[in-house]
């Protein structure tokens, strides 16, 4: 067994990643989860580099006035490391670091940042993937069969009865699941993971991924007690550390949801693309229509679509929507037919592969993922010069990054900040551009 180094240093503040920062005494940089800026902490360090570690905090030392007991003592590290403090703290380091992002790039947002949140610091959640843990009782004859979380920043599993992020439905369900396999001759390696969803309204459905083919594990009786729609046993590759499909096994009862977003009711699976927080994600739709409804004739491009919650609400008539994953194409097919949208166009391909949709005749959505756009999107947009690109990014860092680009030819006219994940570090952050005066003006001596 290797042995564990612990450290004691000084906290100084939280950086991008979401964990706080401080300086070793040989001069490396920790990088902490657990901490607040200004505590005196001792850490476990979890990877040990050149240049840098990586810890979690075994004890405060100084304690920062800002700490506050979290609501999951045992399991928030693996959830939501940021229960350790209020959410007007959360708030404020949250537009610190959207600041920061486009500091790095040498842009000055041109108004004062600020983070929307509705006020819901828990029960937003509506998907939540369970891991299993076992051990041996003390008679040897059986062992314990437990729902768990990961442990941040190292091996093992933290055993949990739910988070208090989730919708209480997906708790209530995940214990029922937890139960009912307690009986059966099983133990927690067969098992991957449970993944739970559901509606608005409290409905719903799961997904037991299974390492074996197991029959009859739970019967059609028995998933009727249960308190979901309907559920699923997959067999997923045990290879693949992933929750992956590779067969499904059993089906009982109605294994899909439903959800309106402004008004637009969508279908989606479990395993689907949704959003994870409807209420703060409405919020950011309407913000982002104001820029769209003053062009109502132009047609729109949603770039990075997943089952096209953006382009299908607020996109207009005319949309054009990209996605690279066939699942989510398949869900926003079935949601264009329902919705009768004759001019609403599904593409299944990668959104760099999609240039020739990118005319510069239309307004462009792009909502991609934590990596940013892709280097040609970014050219082609800078080819084709659109009137407006609409970004929503979940990475404020490649974000900025990739405004710094687009500044050749637009300028930032709008931004918000929103809190999709209370309790994490995770941060939603909207720009609106437009094409910059000077630019339009060469056009119309061109023409």
């Amino acid at each position: 067994m290797r042995k564990q180094i612990f450290e004691t240093l000084r906290l100084e503040k939280i950086v991008g990643g979401g964990q706080a920062i401080g300086t070793l005494d040989d001069g490396r940089k920790a990088f902490v989860w657990g901490g607040l800026p200004k505590e005196l902490v001792t850490i476990r360090v979890t990877k040990k580099k050149s240049h840098f570690v990586e810890g979690i905090v075994t004890e405060i030392i100084e304690k920062s006035p800002e700490r506050i007991t979290p609501k999951d003592e045992n399991s928030y590290l693996s959830t939501s490391p940021w229960q350790i403090m209020p959410m007007s703290s959360e708030q404020s380091y949250k537009a610190s670091l959207i600041e920061e992002a486009f500091l790095l790039h040498n842009i000055t947002l041109p108004e004062k940042i600020e983070v929307f949140s509705d006020g819901v610091e828990f029960n937003y959640r509506n998907k939540v993937e369970f891991s299993w843990f076992g051990d041996k009782t003390d008679d040897d004859e059986k062992e314990t069969l437990d729902l768990a979380f990961f442990k941040r920043g190292g091996k093992g599993k933290v055993v949990v009865d739910g988070t208090s992020l989730a919708h209480p439905s997906i708790n209530k369900l995940a214990i029922e699941i937890r139960d009912l396999l307690r009986e059966k001759p099983i133990v927690a390696r067969q098992l991957k993971t449970l993944l739970i969803r559901s509606d608005q309204q409290g409905n719903a459905v799961w997904q037991l991924y299974v390492k074996d083919r197991i029959e009859n594990l739970i019967s059609d009786d028995e998933a009727k007690l249960l308190s979901a729609k309907g559920g699923e046993i997959i067999y997923s590759d045990p290879k693949s550390p992933a929750s992956r499909i590779t067969e499904r096994l059993n089906k009982f009862g109605d294994t899909t949801l439903s959800d309106t977003i402004l008004g637009v009711a969508f279908n989606y699976a479990c395993e689907g693309f949704f959003q994870v927080n409807i209420p703060v994600y409405e919020k950011a739709l309407n913000d982002m229509k104001k820029w769209i409804d003053c062009n109502e004739k132009m047609p729109t491009l949603d770039l990075y679509s997943g089952v096209g919650t953006i382009g299908l609400t607020i996109g207009g008539d005319d949309v054009t929507l990209v996605e690279i994953n066939e699942h989510a194409v398949a869900e926003m097919q079935r949601n264009i037919a329902k919705l009768n949208r004759p001019n609403a166009k599904a593409i299944l391909a990668p959104s760099e592969k999609s240039l020739e949709y990118i005319t510069g005749e239309q307004i462009v959505i792009v909502d991609p993922p934590r990596a940013g756009l892709h280097a040609d999107v970014t050219n082609r947009l800078l080819e084709t010069e659109p009137p407006r690109i609409i970004y929503l990014s979940c990475n404020p860092v490649t974000q900025a990054r990739d405004v710094s680009l687009l500044q050749e030819k637009y300028e930032i006219v709008h931004h918000q900040g929103y809190n999709f994940f209370p309790r994490t570090p995770h941060i939603e952050h909207l720009v609106v551009l437009d094409k910059k005066l000077e630019n339009i003006e060469k056009e119309s001596k061109n023409d």
